[in-house]
C-alpha cells in the first residue's frame, strides 16, 4: 500500500516533538523578543520552475526601444530605461511567462490577470511536481498546500488551481497568502510549521510563485522603471514533515520585523486596474537596516551560510557589511540567472546554496528575506 498520512490530527496529540516550549520571549511585548516555533519541520524537498521564455537584458533593451513603448514614457524615462538596461546590474537574463512581451506594457487589466490566472498555477504546479518526484511522492498523498503570491489575485486561489491541476485529495488543507511581496517565503513555511504542529502525521506543500510580468507597468516614475529592468516570473517549491528527510535540515527560529511607517517606500498600488510598484531609492538601506535588526538577535547558534533574497545590485551591495564575513554568492548568482523574482528568490539561492556545501560542515544556514511592509522574515535551516 502507498505511504498515506492521517488529517486532522489523530488521537494523543500534541506529539513530544511539538512540545517544547516557546522561548521565553513568545508573544512578549520585549520588540526584541521573537517567537521560537515549537514543532520539528523537515524539508524534504526542494523544486524551481522558470517560464521557457528566457530574456537577456539586451533582449529587453531591444523591446524597451520599441515605438508602442515610447509612447507611453517620455524622452527621459526611454533614455532612463535604455541607460538601466544597458548597464550591469547584476542581471544576465530574466524569464517571462507572459505571451507578449513586446506588448505586454499595453495589457488592459483583464488581459494581465488573465495571464496570471493561466501561468501562475501552472508554473507552481511544475515546481511542485519536481519536488514531490524528487522523493517520491504523489499528488495525492500531500495533506497540505500553502502557496503565496503578490502578483495577481484570483479567488479561489492558485491553490485552489494547482490542486485541481496535480490531482491532490478533495479533503486537503488549501491555503492562499498573498499580498506579502518579495518576503513571503518565509512567513509560508511558517505557517507550515504550524499545520505541522496541529497534525504531525501530515505532508506539507508550500510553492512560493510570482509572475511579475502579469504587474508589468510603465510610466515616467524612476521606481516604476527600475521594476521593470528588474523583476522576473519563477517558482519554487517544497516539502516538509515532522520526521527527517533526504536532506536532514529542520527550519526552525522563525523571526520578522514589519515597520508600516515605511510601507509606502516598497508596495503595490493600483491604477485603472493594474499593479503598479512603488519602488523608493532608499529600499537597499531599508533592507539593510531591517536585516541588521534581525542579524542581531539570531541567537547564538553557529552559522555556515547566509541565503539572502536577491533584490537587486544595490540591496545585496547593502546587504554585504551587514551579515560580514558571510558572502552572498548565491543570491548574486540568482539574481544574475533569473533576475528579481519576488518571493522565490530566497528559495532559489537557497538550491543553489544547497547544491554546494559540504554534508561534514556544521552550523546552520540563516535564511532572510524583505520586501513590502516594509517588513523582513528570517529563519535557520540546520540539523536536528
Amino acid at each position: 500500500m502507498p505511504e498515506t498520512s492521517s488529517f486532522p490530527p489523530p488521537a494523543g496529540w500534541p506529539p513530544r516533538a511539538c512540545t517544547r516550549k516557546p522561548s521565553a520571549g513568545a508573544f512578549s511585548r520585549d520588540p526584541n523578543a521573537h517567537y521560537a516555533v515549537g514543532c520539528v519541520m523537515y524539508l524534504h524537498a526542494l523544486a524551481t520552475a522558470v517560464p521557457s521564455a528566457t530574456f537577456s537584458q539586451s533582449d529587453c533593451l531591444q523591446l524597451a526601444q520599441q515605438p508602442n513603448v515610447h509612447a507611453l514614457i517620455n524622452r527621459r524615462s526611454s533614455l532612463i530605461l535604455s541607460s538601466i538596461l544597458r548597464s550591469d546590474h547584476g542581471i544576465a537574463t530574466r524569464h517571462f511567462a507572459v505571451t507578449d512581451p513586446e506588448h505586454v506594457f499595453e495589457y488592459s487589466a483583464d488581459q494581465l490577470n488573465e495571464t496570471f490566472r493561466t501561468e501562475a498555477p501552472r508554473l507552481a504546479g511544475q515546481a511542485l511536481t519536481s519536488a514531490l518526484a524528487q522523493i517520491g511522492l504523489r499528488p495525492d498523498q500531500l495533506d497540505a498546500l500553502l502557496i503565496c503570491t503578490c502578483t495577481g489575485y484570483l479567488c479561489p486561489g492558485v491553490t485552489s488551481y494547482v490542486a485541481e491541476q496535480l490531482g491532490l485529495r478533495p479533503n486537503a488543507f488549501l491555503q492562499d497568502l498573498v499580498g506579502l511581496g518579495c518576503g513571503a517565503a518565509i512567513p509560508t513555511l511558517r505557517a507550515a510549521s504550524h499545520v505541522l504542529a496541529a497534525n504531525p502525521n501530515a505532508i506539507v506543500g508550500c510553492v512560493a510563485v510570482e509572475i511579475c510580468s502579469a504587474a508589468f507597468y510603465l510610466d515616467d516614475d524612476p521606481g516604476v522603471l527600475i521594476s521593470a529592468c528588474l523583476f522576473s516570473d519563477g517558482a519554487a517549491a517544497t516539502i516538509w514533515r515532522a520526521t527527517p528527510g533526504p536532506s536532514g535540515l529542520r527550519a526552525f527560529d522563525f523571526d520578522t520585523l514589519h515597520r508600516p511607517t515605511d510601507r509606502d517606500k516598497l508596495r503595490f498600488e493600483q491604477r485603472q486596474g493594474k499593479l503598479r510598484n512603488l519602488l523608493h531609492r532608499t529600499v537597499p538601506e531599508l533592507a539593510a537596516g531591517a536585516v541588521s535588526e534581525l542579524w542581531a538577535r539570531r541567537g547564538s547558534r553557529p552559522v555556515r551560510a547566509v541565503v539572502a533574497h536577491p533584490g537587486g545590485r544595490d540591496v545585496l551591495e547593502a546587504l554585504a557589511p551587514v551579515v560580514a564575513p558571510f558572502e552572498l554568492t548565491a543570491s548574486i548568482e540568482t539574481l544574475r540567472d533569473n533576475g528579481n523574482m519576488s518571493s522565490p528568490s530566497v528559495l532559489f539561492a537557497l538550491e543553489r546554496t544547497l547544491a554546494r556545501t559540504d554534508p561534514a560542515s556544521t552550523g546552520d544556514f540563516w535564511l532572510v528575506s524583505f520586501g513590502a511592509g516594509f517588513s523582513a522574515h528570517s529563519c535557520r535551516l540546520g540539523p536536528a
